[in-house]
């Protein structure tokens, strides 16, 4: 494509991208995001390009290859335009069939339809399916309308028109004007107002500034940036070129996490375009406007997902948070100021641009605005990428997008906010969505990790797990972090290992509020939330292991041990057979038992047993 260098130039591509693309009878757009992958879209995106040259069908279908669809646990996911149909769990040797009946006959084929784990029903369409219906997807809803490595696709619905109506006319307080009363909020965690940012980076003094973009998303089981950078990178930079225009900045860095092959190969890709184009560069548009952009592959640590401790590995320095007595939006990057968002708030800001402030803010609650992307896992029968309105209650989101349950068991508790965030109980699952009512029940909406936990989970034991995570990732700069989380990961074991001691309780909650008031960063300070919060809600589960030496759960392995129900046992000899440790005695039809000594606790013969003849006690 040729370079356009004024805001009509760029209408008129945008008319002509279009008008090619409307050429297309259908247009099946096939996830090619990180988890479809892995379940081997790309093969069946070659066997579907295949199998339309073959039955010459190529110029009346078009296949995009798009960015994630959220709903991952049923990829590769196709979808068809512009009737909606969508098929699930797509094998390659099912495109034969689908080109035949669908494309060529429109006939439905009923085993590739997503069948409700509610209801038993199969669904046709993409809308009617509840884990979609349920949702507000603002912008994981473009994901499926561009391919990411496709610039004229972001273009053509609609891409870099925010930007270029921002610098036809829009002076740079006026934008942050635009942002400050959308209600725009940091999603990244900390919930900072993005407009109040980018004031205080714009009236900063010096001519040198930047903006940051910030993809180092390391929480365990999050992955919300990952799927929109590897979606729709042409969206995060449009949004970080409005921010510098804003600022007054001439360069920014999208720094990602190291871990995100595929993000950073669209991320460069996408500058590389957007560049080639004359998006990025010299007087952007013909305007006055300069701007450039260089990713970077993160550092592997969970710490720099810390705005210093970014800023530092972006010097070439090692990963450590530095006391912010002078803000990054003053002394940021090379102690130039700087703008930090994460990926999902420069995501946000195109549309606010386009659409404006009210739009926006119409949405959401008094002091949380927008939608909310967050990534459900956990102990319910729908998982995977979910953008809500904010002030969704928490129980709309594990049953009505959810599904509820997955195996019977009675859901106890959801974790929001990641590793740094708190677990709550069923009975708070009236609480919406929302960065304040989350901080002050002793949670956070942190990046939007949601792990939803069913009676079989051991608060204690969760506890145990965050805490070992957030000890292997501490930086170590500061005592409290690097010896507080230790200490109490110490005590947790004690617990969890039957040795806990009545005092611990009154010690663990001490040194859990020290650590959160003395830690030099935000991670250091947040980290004993895990332990805040399920000694909250959770408390008698840690008296049950310390007075009573039980896992009500039966987790803990020092505090459980495997019985056989002599009533029950038909003497089968499975559970023997499948013992890994040679702890089962009994010959067959005779009633077996278990050798505690030699028992590993591993749960194996619980789950072979088909008579539920062993219990935990």
């Amino acid at each position: 494509m040729p370079r356009v260098d004024h805001f009509d130039e760029l209408d008129g591509l945008r008319q002509r991208i279009a008008a090619e693309h409307a050429r297309y009878r259908t247009t099946i757009m096939v996830c090619g995001g990180t988890g479809c992958q892995a379940s081997r879209a790309p093969v069946v995106i070659d066997a579907l390009k295949g199998e339309l040259d073959a039955q010459g069908l190529s110029g009346d279908v078009l296949v995009r290859t798009t960015g994630c669809h959220g709903f991952c646990e049923q990829g590769p996911i196709m979808v068809f335009d512009p009737s909606d149909l969508l098929y699930c769990r797509v094998k390659p040797e099912d495109v034969p069939d689908i080109v035949a009946a669908t494309i060529r006959d429109g006939e439905v084929i009923e085993r590739l339809l997503y069948t409700d784990p509610v209801s038993g029903q199969k669904i046709q369409r993409e809308p009617d399916i509840p884990f979609y219906r349920a949702q507000d997807r603002r912008l994981l809803a473009l994901n499926r309308q561009v391919n990411p490595c496709a610039i004229e696709d972001y273009i053509a619905i609609g891409g870099y028109g925010a930007l270029a109506r921002t610098l036809a006319g829009v002076a740079p307080m006026n934008v942050i004007d635009e942002i400050m009363a959308s209600g725009l909020r940091g999603r990244g965690g900390g919930g900072f107002p993005t407009g109040h940012k980018w004031l205080e980076c714009h009236e900063a003094p010096g001519d040198e500034k930047y903006v940051v973009c910030n993809a180092d998303e390391g929480d365990p089981g999050a992955y919300m940036d990952r799927c929109l950078l590897e979606g729709n990178p042409h969206l995060i930079l449009e949004g970080m070129m409005i921010g510098a225009w804003a600022v007054g900045a001439a360069r920014g860095y999208v720094y990602v996490r190291k871990e995100y092959p595929l993000a950073v190969k669209h991320a460069r890709l996408a500058v590389e375009q957007a560049r080639d184009l004359g998006l990025l560069g010299e007087r952007i548009l013909g305007s006055s406007f300069s701007f450039d952009v260089e990713v970077a592959r993160g550092g592997g640590a969970f710490v720099c997902g810390e705005s210093t401790a970014l800023m530092a590995s972006l010097e070439g320095k090692v990963g450590e948070p530095r006391p912010k007595d002078i803000h990054t939006v003053r002394q940021g990057l090379w102690n130039k100021p700087t703008v930090l968002n994460n990926v999902e708030t420069w995501a946000n800001v195109p549309s606010i641009m386009l659409k404006g402030s009210k739009s926006f803010s119409s949405i959401g609650t008094q002091g949380s605005k927008g939608t909310k992307i967050l990534a459900l896992t956990g102990h319910v029968k729908n998982t995977g990428l979910v953008e809500v309105a904010m002030g969704t209650p928490l129980r709309s989101i594990v049953y009505d997008i959810g599904g509820g349950p997955n195996n019977g068991k009675d859901i106890k508790a959801v974790q929001t906010g990641g590793p740094s965030g708190g677990c709550l109980p069923a009975s708070h699952f009236g609480l919406p969505v929302d960065f304040d009512e989350l901080y002050a029940a002793g949670s956070m909406m942190g990046s939007g990790g949601m792990v939803v936990m069913n009676e079989g989970t051991c608060m204690v034991d969760v506890a145990r797990y965050f805490l070992n995570f957030l000890q292997d990732e501490s930086c170590g700069k500061c005592v409290p972090c690097r010896i507080g989380v230790s200490r109490m990961l110490e005590i947790i074991e004690d617990i969890t290992g039957g040795r806990g001691r009545p005092e611990q309780i009154p010690l663990l909650r001490e040194l859990a509020e020290t650590i959160g008031e003395t830690a030099l960063c935000g991670l250091g300070k947040t980290a004993p939330n895990p332990v805040l919060s399920t000694l909250r809600y959770f408390e008698q589960e840690y008296e049950a292991h310390i007075h009573d030496k039980r896992c009500p759960a039966g987790v803990c392995k020092a505090l459980i041990r495997y019985e056989i129900d002599g009533d029950k046992c038909t003497g089968c000899g499975t559970c023997r057979r499948a013992c890994p440790h040679e702890a089962i005695e009994g010959v067959k039809k005779e009633t077996h038992a278990i050798d505690s000594l030699k028992c590993q606790r591993c749960g194996i013969c619980l789950g072979e047993c088909q008579f539920e003849a062993i219990t935990v006690i």
